[in-house]
């Protein structure tokens, strides 16, 4: 099983030497990837060629739905270029604080965080990123600072999906051991807001320092001290909301409540200078001090500045948060409307597998609806020309371009890693004592890995529960599908450890979560933003420590509260 576990674990290695080692872009390395992928999948877990093709053009069409995202994004970020609205939101900020640290965290964490929990599909880092490189941050710096503060939101966010998740996927065998389902799911959204929330502190903090180190003047972590004392308040102010919300109201406004509650909070303290730093810390003159892989590499129009007023200039970005609170809050029903018929396009029976398809409900998609539909209802709000529509078009769709090749691959060595089946490999699974029979899901390829790391760890699993978690949304872009796809194998090995379950999902929820700041697809998708393609190994490596880190705090807390004997839910331990 082990040995199964390690050569599955080969394109996923090959991926990390091709892009962190050798400087790979993406659009080259993630082809490469794939074909060992579909080595691997057809010679040892003997998946045939029809079947590998099948799921590579399945994967090809689930990519496209990111590609809808990226571009909706970009058309709406250049259209605000084109239109003069950019340069006022940039003057905004720039009003509310110069400071560079203090604007990565409100607009990188708070701002973004709010998007995560209305939206999620990695819209926080397509918005925020746009934002903060019109305040004057160097594309690279932007894109990495949304990936490490793209990870606390994300779990309950986007309106508690990846949480009640994790919760109806071990539904069955909760109410097995006599536990009642509602209560797990109460349960789970406590025990992952708590070290959630502990972590998120630090990461404001890690994200501060990485801003400075790799990308700061000084290449120093001194220059992010003096910011530590509004990093610690801006954590404790979202956190107390945040956690309240988890405790009392569930998982589905609490991310969302809890970044939205505490803007007008940090904005007031900001302007009332409340601990903020004595020196001001700028990106200014970057052109002659930075690299020049930091900045992008296409070369796009850049914002006019036609002194709108802030309020016409964030009428665009209002609509966008009032629509996908509106669309993605249960309260106003509107997610069966725009998930059903006629808004769905269906491609059946690829290659003539039954049980391979494609089903794009493309209202649902956030690239169409509302990004692309904002974008153009911007067009005759701000009164754009002809020429400025076509520029911003032109732009949008030759930024897209690039991401393009990295996602189909990508997309698609990740269906091979989840939708590979071998009866003999499955068996050998089930034969170990964490598991019953075999299933499908335990015999792919990606279900072995984790489930060898399992095993290795045994009596110190809470310490690589959330490293399976990153795994999860590091193959295939969230923590929805991490979740989907470990939950069960967290649930069940907790059981057979005598450990807490609900403590043990909770770290795979966390591990979902902070994994979003080094997926490949997160990681493509902002680079495309950004302009930045040809250095997703960079933004790799960048990012690889904060996640590390972050997971340690969180098995740490865990760890802490399962040997004080906490056990939220000891009647599924008997």
């Amino acid at each position: 099983m082990y040995l199964y576990a390690a050569i599955a674990a080969l394109p996923i290695l090959f991926t990390i030497i091709f892009m962190a080692v050798f400087n790979w872009p993406a659009k080259r390395a993630l082809p490469f990837s794939w074909l060992i992928a579909c080595l691997v999948a057809g010679f040892v877990w003997k998946m045939d060629f029809l079947e590998i093709s099948a799921r590579t053009i399945s994967g090809f069409l689930s990519a496209l739905e990111t590609l809808f995202i990226i571009f909706g994004a970009l058309l709406l970020m250049n259209v605000l270029k084109q239109s003069g609205a950019m340069a006022a939101i940039n003057q905004l900020f720039s009003g509310i604080t110069r400071d560079a640290r203090i604007q990565a965290i409100l607009v990188g964490y708070v701002f973004a965080g709010f998007i995560e929990g209305a939206a999620g599909f990695g819209t926080p880092a397509a918005l925020a990123a746009p934002i903060l490189i019109s305040l004057g941050f160097p594309p690279l710096a932007a894109a990495a600072i949304c990936l490490i503060y793209n990870s606390t939101p994300v779990c309950p966010g986007p309106v508690g999906v990846p949480t009640l998740t994790a919760s109806s996927t071990v539904q069955s065998a909760v109410e097995h051991l006599g536990g009642n389902s509602e209560a797990f799911t109460l349960a789970l959204t406590k025990w992952t807001c708590i070290p959630h929330m502990i972590g998120g502190i630090f990461i404001i903090m890690i994200g501060v320092c990485v801003l400075t180190k790799v990308f700061g003047k000084n290449k120093s972590f001194k220059d992010a001290l003096p910011v530590f004392p509004f990093c610690i308040f801006t954590g404790c102010v979202i956190g107390v909301i945040y956690i309240l919300m988890a405790i009392f109201a569930g998982p589905e406004l609490t991310t969302m409540t809890a970044f939205l509650g505490a803007l007008p909070i940090l904005v007031f303290c900001i302007k009332k200078g409340f601990l903020m730093p004595k020196d001001i810390w700028t990106f200014d003159g970057v052109s002659e001090w930075g690299e020049s892989s930091w900045m992008s590499s296409q070369q796009v129009a850049q914002a006019k500045d036609k002194q709108m007023k802030p309020f016409l200039a964030w009428l665009p970005y209002i609509v966008i948060g009032a629509l996908l609170v509106v669309t993605r809050v249960g309260f106003f029903h509107l997610k069966p409307i725009l998930t059903s018929e006629p808004f769905i396009i269906h491609i059946d029976h690829i290659l003539g597998f039954e049980n391979i398809s494609w089903d794009f409900k493309f209202l649902w998609n956030p690239g169409i609806f509302p990004f692309i539909l904002i974008a153009i209802f911007t067009v005759f709000l701000h009164k754009m020309t002809k020429e400025e529509m076509k520029t911003a078009c032109r732009d949008s769709v030759k930024q897209v371009s690039g991401a393009a090749i990295a996602l189909l691959f990508g997309v698609a060595m990740v269906n091979l890693y989840r939708f590979t089946c071998c009866p003999s490999i499955g068996n050998l699974v089930a034969s170990s004592e964490f598991h019953g029979e075999f299933t499908f899901a335990n015999s792919s390829m990606l279900y072995v890995m984790a489930n060898a790391l399992a095993k290795i760890f045994n009596g110190t699993y809470f310490l690589i529960a959330p490293l399976i978690g990153v795994l999860g949304s590091f193959m295939s872009g969230s923590c929805t599908v991490s979740n989907t796809l470990f939950s069960s194998l967290q649930f069940e090995t907790a059981t057979l450890l005598a450990m807490p379950q609900v403590l043990i999902v909770a770290l795979q929820n966390m591990g979902g979560a902070i994994g979003n700041m080094i997926c490949v697809n997160n990681i493509v998708s902002v680079c495309a933003t950004t302009g930045t393609m040809g250095n997703e190994g960079k933004l790799m490596r960048t990012n690889i420590i904060p996640c590390v880190i972050y997971c340690a705090i969180v098995a740490v807390v865990v760890g802490i509260l399962i040997m004080a004997g906490v056990n939220p839910m000891p009647e599924l331990l008997h």
